[in-house]
């Protein structure tokens, strides 16, 4: 297991490393490893941008070195355009993107914490410029839900199961974890880009599992999330009809199921 104190020393290492390969100007951390450090633990990986030099952007990219020399990388891939995941052989896992410093304004990220910078860097550079797209309104997610949970159920009942399951088990409960943090308050605080982060810790009293009792659950999680919709929000008399009309039919295309999934939850 990695400690928070292993984690930053590590951060630290690869700042260094970079001061020294000349091809960067900039190191900071994002998330736990930036300025949200207090939730750092040993379950944690490090998040961080590396701004390169004018033109070594490609460098960075294309050869790790500047990782491998601090400790050899027992797993690596290129997961985006502009960086990778890695994996040092202490299995220390980071996530990383390599920018230059005119691309940043264009991006939205959390703010972070400078790790390294070389002279005449500022710690402006840890502070997003780029503003976030604007949150969708509670009447789409909504209208999403719904439409999410009728077609699901229909192509449950039509034997596509895994595709229902998909769309009521993972599709509508990711807009009822974005419908949650739209209108409730939250005791913890908010990921701009993943509402499911932390949500037990936001969210203490919003109990999810009825959501997604498994692959056989489906007609039955679509009417726990439609009755947990009615309780909070206004919801079409049509939909919710149709809705559970289907979730009947879809339970009785295959009988048994619902004894089964009791039985094992």
């Amino acid at each position: 297991m990695n400690s928070q104190q292993s984690l930053l020393r590590r951060l630290d290492e690869i700042g260094l490393s970079l001061a020294r390969c000349g091809d960067a100007i900039a190191l900071f951390g994002l998330g736990s490893a930036g300025v949200e450090r207090e939730r750092m633990d040993q379950w944690s990986d490090l998040d961080f941008f590396a701004i390169a030099a004018p033109g070594k952007k490609a460098r960075l990219i294309d050869q790790l070195d500047w990782l491998s020399d601090i400790r050899p990388l027992a797993f690596q891939y290129r997961n985006t355009i502009d960086g990778h995941k890695v994996m040092f052989d202490d299995g220390v896992f980071c996530e990383f993107a390599v920018f230059e410093l005119e691309e940043l304004p264009a991006i939205f990220y959390s703010p972070g914490q400078m790790v390294w910078s070389a002279p005449g860097i500022t710690l402006d550079i840890c502070q997003p410029v780029a503003q976030p797209p604007a949150p969708r309104t509670e009447k789409w997610l909504v209208g999403e839900i719904l439409g999410n949970l009728y077609v699901g159920l229909g192509r449950y009942a039509r034997g596509e199961r895994l595709s229902g399951f998909r769309l009521v088990q993972v599709d509508a409960v990711n807009r009822v974890l974005e419908l949650t943090a739209l209108t409730g308050p939250a005791a913890a605080p908010t990921d701009r880009f993943a509402p499911e982060r932390r949500f037990e810790s936001r969210f203490p009293a919003t109990a999810v599992d009825a959501f997604m009792p498994g692959y056989t659950g489906t007609p039955q999680a679509a009417l726990a999330i439609l009755s947990w919709l009615e309780n909070r929000h206004g919801v079409n008399v049509a939909m919710s009809r149709q809705i559970r009309q289907w979730a009947d039919a879809a339970e009785a295309r295959f009988p048994g199921e619902l004894m089964q999934t009791t039985h094992q939850s």
